[in-house]
């Protein structure tokens, strides 16, 4: 794993950074996940995201079950060194497990989490 760029990084105690999937269009959010050096070396060499799974504790080729990879436009880091942000073209609009466009699909209205956005595809269509 040579390579200054990525010593330049912020890595928590884990050897992690979290990593926001913007669509690179419009500026959405579409999720939230966490890169290891290697998941993010190999991001810019495969040019799609890469993932690390702390749940599964392996590398998670966002798109490899679903279809739904995210191939990559941009790869950006903030000021701090210590949060990635991947600008990404969202193949098949669909970036959550849950079968939405994005995972934030949960809005607080008063004191409940309402669901805003609708399913667009059953996940156990997607998942098998």
């Amino acid at each position: 794993m040579s390579g200054s760029w990525l010593d330049e990084i912020v890595w928590n105690s884990h050897g992690l950074a979290p990593a926001i999937a913007q669509d690179w269009k419009t500026g959405e959010v579409l999720m939230v996940a966490w890169m290891n050096k290697e998941a993010l070396r190999q991001t810019k060499q495969q040019g799609h995201a890469v993932y690390w799974s702390r749940s599964r504790q392996k590398f998670w080729r966002k798109g490899e079950e679903s279809g739904h990879q995210q191939n990559i436009k941009e790869i950006r880091l903030d000021c701090d060194a210590d949060v990635i942000l991947l600008k990404v073209e969202q193949i098949g609009g669909i970036a959550c497990h849950t079968g939405r466009r994005h995972c934030f699909f949960r809005q607080l209205q008063g004191d409940e989490w309402e669901t805003v956005d609708p399913v667009i595809k059953d996940p156990g269509s997607i998942y098998k």
